[in-house]
């Protein structure tokens, strides 16, 4: 049996990574933004533990780190929580962050930092990511005209960096990224494509399969894909590092 914590958890893929895994034996913590949604959680998945923070805040992803860590050590972390890209405007968490990238990457982020090291962390990517580049010298927006499919788009390619950079740092951890498809939940609408039922597998076989024991890899429905070449450029890894750094004032442990 694993340990798993799931952010983003309350509803759509995260909880049905998380009951899945808890169907298969395994101990799984949720996460939600607030207590009505852990509520939901909890009724939804009876048993599960669940931890509460709103991560669009630094302040809040450090609660949720302590609280984790308050819990012992995890054997994988699924980092699965995100905001969409349908926001018309630029959306400012209180940090003076523009909500999609506090989310989206400063959350996993600040986790991967200071939650104690588990063996394999899952990163969210998206299809999306391949058709972007990375913006590193305004990863804000504070440059640019506001696009919020793009500054998703842009986040998605950040957390499959992070991914890689992770598993080039620390190769004592199974560090790797997936693409769910493009499925109709909340953020991805009725109108998706994809199959449901599919979009929840892979996370849940990298966080616990003797078959996924492998770093630094791409997937999607379990079989390894190409990412965006940008992904895998060490330099630009760093960069993306040091933003985070800076953002944050929290140094990634070595």
């Amino acid at each position: 049996m694993s340990r798993i914590f799931v952010t983003g958890s309350s509803e759509g893929l995260g909880l049905m990574a998380g009951g899945l895994l808890s169907e298969q034996g395994h101990d799984v913590v949720l996460h939600a933004r607030n207590t009505a949604r852990a509520q939901d959680a909890q009724h939804a998945l009876r048993g599960a533990g669940v931890i509460i923070g709103d991560v669009s805040t630094i302040a809040g992803t450090r609660s949720v780190a302590e609280q984790a860590n308050a819990l012992g050590r995890f054997d994988a972390v699924i980092h699965n929580v995100a905001v969409g890209y349908k926001e018309p405007r630029r959306v400012e968490t209180s940090d003076g962050l523009p909500q999609v990238f506090a989310t989206n990457v400063l959350a996993p982020y600040i986790l991967t930092a200071l939650m104690r090291r588990p063996q394999r962390l899952i990163y969210l990517s998206s299809v999306l990511h391949r058709s972007t580049t990375a913006q590193l010298d305004d990863v804000l927006w504070q440059k640019r005209r506001w696009d919020g499919t793009k500054a998703y788009s842009e986040t998605k390619l950040y957390d499959t960096m992070l991914a890689f950079a992770i598993a080039r740092r620390w190769p004592d951890v199974f560090s790797n990224a997936l693409e769910p498809g493009w499925v109709p939940t909340k953020m991805g609408s009725s109108e998706a494509p994809d199959d449901i039922n599919q979009a929840h597998l892979t996370q849940a076989w990298l966080a616990v399969s003797d078959d996924a024991l492998v770093t630094g890899q791409y997937f999607y429905h379990n079989q390894r894909l190409a990412p965006n070449p940008q992904a895998e450029d060490s330099d630009l890894q760093d960069q993306l590092i040091a933003v985070c750094e800076r953002q944050t004032q929290l140094a990634l442990p070595n």
